[in-house]
């Protein structure tokens, strides 16, 4: 189940950065009213971890393709091959995510200037998701074949990115706290809200994951190319209980956000709000880290 190890590590690292971005714009968004000033001392250290996080998974894919110059091949066929556009859009966002960085480090341009780049960012993530899912949506194996894979890479995007998120915003305050820098009412207002949203976010998805899961199973199981029978029976009986940890895993996640949340309400201790923000994102992280290998070891072509 580890054979496709960069690919692991490139889908995954790829869709949380995306996933990161757009939970950041979200927040820059609705919190249009907050001050500058407070939005940018709460969400710019999370955006600063968003960057390396796609460099990472691009170096990792490199290991797949054997050679950068693969690489360079591959984007000679844009658009014509899904793997050129997954890394033009790559490149992509990746440029466009380090220029609002240092945009927003160095505070270059105007904040309107500023919250363009990060709308377009944000937009190239979504692209870049929808990229990386169009590579697998082949129609000689059944199991990548259905709604299903575009669904589940924007699920995996948008759980990991907006739980890493909540961890960062969270940690960033408690840190801020422990070396007796000033963290004013508007700041804890703007976490509070953001992690609130986060975690109705992390309902929804989850809802959508396990109404999904029956459906997508209900098609293996009655489709007519025996590669989508195989690929029930690695899933169910070879992998059954790796199926069954990661569904468990991304629900303790959501589980975890909610007690979070009631926590806040509570006006509990930020250092248990931050582990619990933290132990959130690890296990969503490594339920949906399960959950792409399992992806990768239901390939089976058609005829094979």
């Amino acid at each position: 189940m580890t054979h496709e190890m960069p690919l692991v590590l490139f889908t995954i690292a790829a869709g949380l950065s995306a996933g990161s971005f757009i939970t950041l714009g979200l927040i820059h968004i609705f919190g249009a009213r907050v001050p500058q000033k407070v939005m940018d001392r709460v969400t710019d250290p999370a955006l600063y971890a968003t960057g390396p996080l796609l460099v990472i998974g691009l170096a990792a894919s490199m290991f797949h393709l054997g050679t950068p110059l693969r690489a360079v091949n591959a984007i000679r066929h844009f658009p014509d091959s899904a793997l050129s556009v997954e890394i033009f859009t790559g490149i992509a966002f990746l440029g466009c995510g380090a220029l609002f960085a240092l945009l927003q480090w160095f505070k270059w341009g105007g904040h309107r200037l500023r919250q363009v780049v990060a709308v377009v960012t944000a937009l190239v993530g979504v692209a870049l998701v929808y990229s990386i899912s169009r590579v697998y949506s082949l129609s000689t194996v059944p199991a990548w074949s259905t709604f299903h894979t575009p669904l589940r890479f924007f699920i995996t995007a948008l759980l990991t990115g907006g739980l890493a998120v909540g961890a960062a915003l969270v940690i960033n305050l408690y840190v801020r706290g422990r070396r007796n820098l000033e963290v004013t009412d508007r700041e804890n207002g703007l976490v509070r809200r953001s992690l609130e949203g986060i975690a109705l976010g992390s309902i929804v998805l989850m809802g959508l994951k396990f109404i999904g899961l029956p459906a997508y199973i209900g098609f293996l199981g009655t489709h007519e190319d025996p590669a989508a029978q195989a690929s029930l029976q690695i899933l169910t009986e070879q992998y059954g209980f790796w199926s069954g940890a990661q569904n468990v895993l991304v629900f303790l996640a959501v589980v975890a956000m909610a007690v979070l949340l009631y926590l806040l309400a509570r006006g509990k201790d930020i250092r248990i709000v931050m582990y619990l923000a933290i132990a959130a994102f690890v296990l969503g992280l490594v339920g949906e880290f399960i959950g792409r290998q399992l992806f990768y070891a239901a390939m089976v072509r058609t005829g094979m």
